[in-house]
């Protein structure tokens, strides 16, 4: 022992086997981590598994002994996780073809069993991805393309999150939440036959609007004019004589004072017998 003890050498290769032996054996798990205690590719136990309704802290987070060499960690995260998936085309009920961009949130409840079916989130990740996109594709298969823009939404994607979580539990995960981020109508010929569609349908409903507001004008001015033409009659049918005397002055003003081509008023001149009865204002004759 004392030999050993002279020797650096010696004392340097004994201090990395008892680091490694260090290492091997006491592990720290962090709070957002769940670890499986892994022999001979067997998981034989969990260590800070996650608790429904449980924060952070309480639990088994902290240092963890196992056997060197012969136990592994497999770590899995304990928080909410992102499922991110590609554009999906999916066909509504009135034959919309639409390219839908979606994600998911979900965690894993069950490591032990997550590793069994997955080994690991990105496996995991990769055999949601297709159900999230085919229970997609049956829910838009259902409706019309404009529940979209309804509250209707919030339901589909309720349907969406049930259905995707009877197969997520199999693989020992949860689906927190699923939402949409976009959905598009193709590139190319089908966004320009609906865009026309759309225009057709707007413009003929402008037009229905003004054909409308056109016949409602027309009426109203009609009976504006029927009860200008009466107040006029009955004001008229008290006295004739101005009655005619007013008319005669606007004739007068019309006659002798017209408007030229540019819009301004003139003079005219005009010869008449001072015996014509054009002028017979003009001479208090009644």
């Amino acid at each position: 022992m004392s030999r050993l003890l002279k020797n650096p050498i010696a004392l340097g290769v004994l201090a990395i086997v008892l680091l490694i032996l260090l290492v091997s054996t006491v592990s720290v798990v962090p709070e957002t981590k769940q670890a499986v205690i892994v022999r001979f590719g067997e998981p034989v136990r969990v260590i800070n598994a996650y608790q429904p309704g449980a924060g952070f802290g309480p639990g088994g987070a902290g240092l963890v002994f196992r056997i060197p060499f012969v136990e592994q960690i497999q770590w899995i995260d304990k928080r909410v996780l992102s499922l991110e998936m590609d554009d999906q085309p999916v066909l509504s009920t009135d034959q919309q073809r639409l390219e839908v961009d979606a994600f998911a949130r979900f965690r894993i409840r069950d490591p032990l069993r997550m590793y069994i079916a997955s080994r690991t989130e990105e496996n995991l990740v990769n055999q949601l991805k297709p159900i999230l996109a085919s229970a997609l594709r049956n829910e838009f298969g259902r409706r019309p393309s404009q529940a979209l823009l309804t509250a209707e939404r919030g339901q589909m994607m309720a349907n969406i999150t049930t259905a995707l979580n009877r197969v997520a539990f199999q693989y020992g995960a949860e689906i927190v939440d699923v939402r949409i981020k976009r959905a598009d109508l193709p590139t190319g010929t089908p966004l320009d036959n609906t865009f026309e569609r759309m225009r057709t349908q707007r413009q003929q409903v402008a037009a229905s609007i003004e054909a409308d507001g056109n016949r409602r004008a027309q009426i109203i001015q009609a009976e504006a004019d029927a009860e200008a033409a009466a107040t006029y009659a009955s004001a008229f049918n008290r006295d004739p004589q101005f009655y005619d005397f007013y008319r005669a002055m606007q004739s007068y003003r019309a006659t002798f004072l017209g408007t030229r081509a540019d819009g301004q008023r003139g003079r005219s001149s005009i010869v008449l017998s001072p015996s014509n009865d054009y002028l017979r204002q003009f001479r208090g004759e009644r």
